[in-house]
């Protein structure tokens, strides 16, 4: 009666015009409504230097998760959606793209018309970004799309920093700082990638003026001591004590340097005493400013040498290295030189190694913000998922530095700063200034520097919900409720965002942190694109479906852990997605119109009532409540895995393994209409409660069906569906130990067929012993016998008071019940016994190989653990296996 079912689901055609009906019909629209709980969750925004990849898909998937979760649980469900403009990142591939495509620089056409160039390609990759985002199924409130850059949220970047400015937690020093000579820009710590690197300490020999003596340093930057103004040794190392006060003579250079004493010094590293370098290295400009020296920059912006040692001037940096060690050693002052492993910073954009730099940047005072955000934490008011989390982000909290966040380059938000030419007084203006506040001159200039990035991305939760106006939307969504992002950028924006949150809406701007894990390729690595290992999310939503791609990361994920992943692995999600359409599809043949209408919690109460359930129907129904609570708790708690295992063993195990099979018989016969039609109930009503707890996983397989199998009384969407809720008189304890003990007596018949190579065509006789029960078991088997036949194919069930075992039966034991089945007519004994015994040979051939590598000291000592782990358990299960065939060949008598 009803339609045909395709055999096969199609998701190329299903999938875009599933979310076109979406958003046609609005269902992710979300706005002010006083009858409901506002759930919040605002996106990371992606960057756009380039379209999504890998690790934006899984981010996203599990935000759309909580978000359709919290939507069918009737909260009013906003995912706010957008974009960042990624300064320094967006301007390199610009920059990249202009060289290219033009062989000109962006200092070629001047800033007015590279910021265009840069707005046209946001305009490109933003359009392209979102797409993507729709092609995975996720239900942004796409109306509300907001761009870190827009007119909106910068007016919202001025006030904060007007604000910030005029409390005094702004201001402008001169500071070393990390400088990225490739960007030619300050970079903040954050910003900062540090790799071991294996490299060299040189040992150079400094005279000591009006004396035939040396003072002996140690570098991994030669090429900085053309700016050293001073040696610091400790002041209780006995070795210098002699030399403090005196002053000593920089080599090639001729500079003359005072000797001084600072507990900074550590006395073990290299010789103990040590170049200071103020204008090249941050804990000499600490100690420069405790002693008073004076910096001597020796770089220019771009890491080649200035003219303050002209010989030299020009150079890059590195080349300058060799130059000068050459001189170092022809004139004798190369002492030695030593293998020397350190953490080098690159710039965390463009890879190039980060330059410690003396210059005038903008800063924020971070100590009076984080004190607020570290209470949060601490009270237990912001709660990071994993908890480990926690401790990192206090320790960085505690341990914060002001925050660099001026960046010399063109895109982004230009800091609202202004000079006056006439009286260098400074003012900070939402809008250009007139004239100056101190002498009335007209003559202002605008700073040219823009702001770091994260000083926009820190306002995210409130800027686009319409700060600084007070609107309706921001008291109703703020706070919002969950972030999830990557541990990545805990400090680059997560705690940014508790500290401006705190200080300008006066409450933490989200409940819940959400860690989830980095996708890394097969083999560990990250996955980037000079690896050339990463994989295009949209191509393996071509080839296995957006349910497929996102099913196959929530499995292979673990709570906050990484995910290796490759192209295989998606094979997980499009297996799941074909299981669930093939389960639908079989339930669908039997069904009538009346069954789809009769799949109702009161239908089926009213059938309990009247006797209609069968132990199978009542054991399902038992079994879905506790899946259902089980996944609700795990979504509400974050365990997206532990969601993910309890609807798979629900469905796959028990729905479809066990149920759908327990119930042919009675849909095949015509005997007992009115409990055929009670089972069918069951289904459909236990397939619609599948399909709800699926949807915020797989989200189109189970739109497609529901339009299928809803009936009169059920929403229009799944979308808009209530979620499924434990209805506590469906639980049946009893039917769950009965059908529990069913399902082991059917597997160990099973597993007897399996090992005994008995056809699975020829029916068998199987005898059982009461053993230490209360008596209730046989009862259970004989009044289900028909579930054997059909099963196990066991045409006779016997139940015996003794224990006797039959000639020439296999025999198993299960809740202290002991079954035989009698072999006699079921297997060729001779050519079964020849069968196993050659398995028996085989395994312990197998053993004996096993038992000596594990024997051997060598093998023990020397192999990694994982692979002496791995051998160990190889061996106890080839043991298992044997112990398993030898009792099988003593069952035949041999």
């Amino acid at each position: 009666m009803q339609q045909d079912l395709p055999k096969v689901y199609d998701s190329q055609n299903v999938e875009e015009r599933i979310y076109q009906t979406w958003l046609e019909k609005k269902y992710f629209k979300a706005s002010v409504n006083a009858e409901r709980q506002p759930y919040t969750i605002v996106i990371p925004p992606p960057n756009v230097t380039d379209v999504l990849h890998m690790g934006h898909a899984y981010n996203n998937t599990i935000q759309d998760i909580l978000i359709r979760f919290r939507r069918m649980q009737g909260r009013e469900s906003l995912w706010l959606p957008g974009t960042d403009h990624a300064g320094i990142a967006t301007q390199n591939v610009v920059e990249r793209h202009l060289r290219k495509e033009e062989d000109m620089s962006r200092h070629d056409i001047g800033r007015e018309r590279f910021v265009e160039l840069a707005w046209a390609w946001k305009q490109d990759r933003g359009d392209k970004i979102i797409e993507q985002l729709k092609k995975m199924g996720f239900s942004c409130d796409w109306d509300r799309l907001s761009f870190t850059l827009s007119p909106e949220l910068s007016n919202a970047v001025l006030e904060v920093f007007v604000r910030l400015f005029n409390k005094g937690l702004i201001y402008k020093g001169r500071y070393i700082i990390n400088w990225c000579p490739r960007c030619q820009t300050a970079l903040a710590d954050e910003e900062v990638e540090h790799e071991e690197r294996q490299g060299n300490l040189w040992y150079i020999k400094y005279p000591v003026k009006d004396s035939k003596h040396f003072i002996v340093v140690a570098t991994t930057r030669p090429e900085t001591m053309l700016g050293d103004v001073a040696v610091a040794v400790h002041p209780e190392d006995p070795r210098y004590k002699e030399l403090i006060g005196r002053t000593a003579v920089l080599p090639v250079v001729g500079r003359e340097l005072q000797i001084v004493a600072d507990e900074l010094v550590d006395k073990e590293f290299g010789t103990g005493a040590v170049k200071i370098t103020p204008a090249h290295d941050p804990n000499d400009f600490d100690m420069g400013q405790r002693h008073n020296l004076t910096p001597v920059n020796v770089m220019n912006e771009d890491a080649t040498m200035n003219d303050v040692v002209p010989q030299f001037a020009g150079m890059d940096r590195l080349k300058a290295r060799k130059h000068l060690l050459k001189q170092l050693k022809e004139g004798g002052f190369l002492e030695k030189v030593e293998d020397h492993t350190h953490a080098v910073g690159h710039c965390y954009r463009c890879n190039t190694i980060v330059e410690p730099y003396l210059s005038a940047q903008w800063f924020v005072k971070m100590k009076p913000l984080a004190e607020p955000a570290l209470a949060a934490v601490r009270d237990g008011k912001l709660k990071l998922h994993p908890a480990r989390w926690r401790k990192v982000f206090i320790h960085w909290l505690e341990n914060i530095h002001d925050w660099c966040i001026s960046r010399q380059i063109w895109w982004g938000h230009r800091i609202p700063v202004y000079t006056c030419a006439n009286c260098d007084s400074l003012v900070a203006a939402i809008e250009s200034p007139a004239n100056c506040e101190n002498c009335g001159s007209s003559e202002l200039v605008q700073e040219t520097d823009v702001l770091d990035t994260w000083f926009s991305s820190q306002l995210w939760p409130f800027a686009t919900l319409g700060w600084p106006e007070e609107t309706e939307d921001l008291k109703y969504f703020y706070p919002t409720d969950t972030l999830v992002t990557g541990p990545d950028i805990i400090f680059f924006w997560v705690s940014r965002m508790v500290m401006m949150g705190l200080e300008f809406m006066g409450d933490i701007p989200f409940n819940d942190v959400y860690f989830n894990g980095i996708i890394r390729d097969k083999q560990g690595h990250k996955m980037s694109k000079s690896r050339g290992n990463g994989i295009d999310p949209l191509i393996m939503v071509e080839r296995y479906s957006a349910d497929a791609v996102r099913y196959s990361l929530l499995e292979l994920s673990a709570e906050g852990q990484d995910i290796n992943l490759s192209e295989n692995d998606f094979e997980i999600g499009r297996n799941f997605s074909n299981k669930v359409w093939n389960a639908f599809r079989f339930l669908w043949i039997s069904l009538e119109q009346q069954d789809i209408q009769n799949a109702t919690a009161e239908y089926i109460g009213q059938a309990s009532t009247a006797g209609s359930l069968d132990l199978a129907d009542r054991w399902l129904l038992s079994r879905l409540q506790k899946t259902i609570k089980k996944v609700t708790r795990s979504l509400e708690q974050f365990k997206l895995h532990e969601c993910i295992e309890a609807i798979y063993g629900f469905f796959w195990g028990e729905y479809c393994d066990w149920y759908l099979e327990l119930i042919k018989p009675r849909l095949y016969s015509n005997d007992d209409d009115t409990g055929k039609r009670a089972t069918l109930a069951t289904a459909t009503f236990a397939m619609k409660k599948i399909l709800q707890l699926l949807h915020p996983i797989v989200p189109f397989i189970t739109e497609e069906l529901w339009q299928k199998i809803r009936n009169d009384s059920d929403a229009e969407s799944v979308v808009t569906s209530a979620w499924p809720t434990e209805v506590r008189s469906l639980i049946n304890n009893k039917a769950e130990t009965d059908m529990g003990l069913i399902k082991d007596m059917i597997g160990a018949i099973r597993n007897i067929r399996g090992e005994m190579n008995v056809a699975p065509n020829k029916a068998a006789t199987v005898l059982i012993t009461e053993g230490t029960t209360n008596g209730a078991g046989p009862d259970i088997i004989l009044s289900n016998s028909a579930y054997f036949k059909h099963l196990a194919k066991v045409d006779k069930l016997e139940f015996a008071s003794k224990s006797e075992k039959p000639a020439k039966a296999a025999s198993s034991i299960v809740n202290k019940m002991e079954l035989f089945m009698p072999l006699e007519g079921l297997i060729d004994f001779e050519v079964e016994k020849v069968r196993l015994q050659k398995e028996v040979d085989r395994i312990e051939k197998q053993l004996e190989g096993l038992n000596r590598k594990l024997q051997s000291h060598d093998f023990i000592n020397k192999a990694p653990k994982e692979i002496v782990a791995r051998e160990r358990k190889k061996k106890d299960d080839f043991q298992s296996n044997l112990n398993k065939l030898r009792r099988n060949l003593e069952s035949l008598g041999a």
